[in-house]
């Protein structure tokens, strides 16, 4: 029988070599190789030309019939608007995020509200003692009767899920899960295999399963890239200021995309219902450089504020400060005004920022930053009532984005009853360049 070579595998991305190597040549992590040698695998019999194998069965998608998957709420509104609706049977959820930014504290928190409508909840605790998570039970107020088990093999979790069918079966973690025969927990075979065994005990059993996954130094999920492709769904928890974003980024079963604000307290992650009023919370009023954009953060409008502040620089070139926003696109806003509006900015400092803490690539954020620059220059505060939106072109014209309408509806439940928004949008005078805007704003400021 002909020798099997080893392979080795970034445990970072999952890359593979036929040698070790000092560093991944895809993620750039040192020394994060690892040996894995596949088993020995009998040769199969030599055939013809399709030497007579039968093929499978063939299934017409006429005949396929017709199934909504049943969910679960989880009892937390903002996770179940992220995953589409709520648990589905038979899902299997990926959650990554920092440590200690409250994974293990919203599923405790989803575990409870199950658990208390009446559904069996299965916690495989493999990062904590049973009586450490009585302690965060006890500081959240669980009462729900929550299964716990110590035990990490997947052999053994894949056992109880056939044993029990709990409506829920929570992982923590998958790093700690262990395969027989696969090596160290942790390992790229060990963390491929224990959710391939975890995601067919889930389907086979309809238990809404929820994976929670260690994160790279980059933010991605550690262990090979493959078991985002098993997995259902994969959301990430992010710190953003006094916030936590739940984002997902796979979603079979719902819109990927979605994204949900919740807060942290002593008595766990609470939900921010209306993150437009959140953000905005501590908005100075009548100060120039401020504008409130509305915008759409994955498939979410909301309000944010854009500040610019100009001044006199002290260095042979002009700096240009971006906080949160695309460097490039602000660039060439600054470009616009200009060259469109002959507003000199070269022996300025611009320093733009949106504020909160969030980062949000969206074109749609243009014109609040050229109406934020043009505030800050020449010294105007924009009205209490406005917000603002669109795309600004290389012409100065003022270009249409994506989702108008949520926007628009967005600013309106606000309470901003002037938009200075891209033509097109039903019930609003639209604006056709960045010279039209800025008249239109301080028109209706009266000056």
């Amino acid at each position: 029988m002909a020798k099997v070579a080893a392979k080795y595998i970034c445990t970072s991305c999952g890359y593979q070599a036929s040698k070790p190597l000092g560093r991944c040549p895809n993620c750039q992590a040192w020394n994060s190789f690892e040996e894995e040698a596949p088993s020995a695998v009998a040769p199969k019999a030599r055939v013809g030309a399709y030497g007579g194998v039968t093929g499978g069965k063939l299934t017409p998608l006429s005949d396929v019939g017709r199934r909504e998957e049943p969910r679960t709420p989880s009892g937390i509104p903002e996770l179940d608007r992220v995953l589409g609706g709520g648990l589905v049977a038979g899902g299997v959820t990926l959650i990554g995020g920092e440590p200690g930014i409250g994974k293990s504290t919203l599923l405790l928190q989803v575990a409870d509200r199950v658990a208390q409508s009446g559904g069996t909840v299965l916690y495989v605790a493999g990062e904590e003692s049973l009586e450490q998570i009585r302690l965060r039970a006890d500081r959240l107020g669980v009462t729900g009767q929550i299964q716990l088990t110590r035990d990490t093999r997947a052999e053994h979790v894949a056992g109880l899920m056939q044993e029990h069918r709990p409506a829920l079966c929570i992982v923590d973690s998958i790093q700690t899960v262990t395969v027989e025969g696969e090596g160290a927990p942790g390992g790229v075979a060990q963390v491929r295999d224990g959710t391939s065994m975890l995601t067919r005990a889930a389907k086979e059993t309809g238990t809404a399963t929820v994976l929670v996954g260690h994160v790279t130094k980059d933010g991605t999920v550690a262990g090979p890239k493959v078991m985002e492709h098993i997995v259902d769904t994969t959301v990430f928890l992010e710190t953003v200021g006094a916030f936590r974003l739940l984002r997902s980024v796979k979603n079979r079963f719902g819109q990927a995309g979605e994204l949900g604000v919740f807060e942290m307290r002593g008595e766990g992650l609470i939900a921010v219902e209306n993150p437009s009023a959140a953000f905005l919370a501590e908005r100075p009023l009548g100060v120039p450089g401020s504008v409130v954009a509305a915008t759409v953060d994955g498939q979410r409008p909301m309000l944010l504020e854009v500040q610019a502040l100009a001044s006199k620089t002290p260095y042979p070139n002009a700096r240009r400060v971006v906080v949160g926003l695309d460097p490039r696109r602000v660039d060439v806003v600054l470009a616009v005004l200009e060259r469109r509006l002959d507003l000199t900015l070269g022996g300025l400092d611009v320093y733009v920022n949106l504020a909160g803490g969030l980062k949000v690539p969206d074109p749609g954020l243009d014109l609040a930053v050229a109406l934020a620059v043009y505030s800050a220059v020449v010294g105007r505060a924009l009205p209490e009532n406005v917000a603002v939106f669109g795309e600004v072109g290389l012409a100065g014209e003022v270009r249409s984005t994506q989702a108008t309408v949520r926007r628009a509806e967005e600013a309106g439940r606000a309470g901003y009853t002037r938009l200075v928004v891209p033509p097109g949008v039903e019930g609003h005078p639209g604006v056709k360049s960045v010279e039209e805007a800025v008249r239109m704003v301080w028109r209706s400021a009266g000056s």
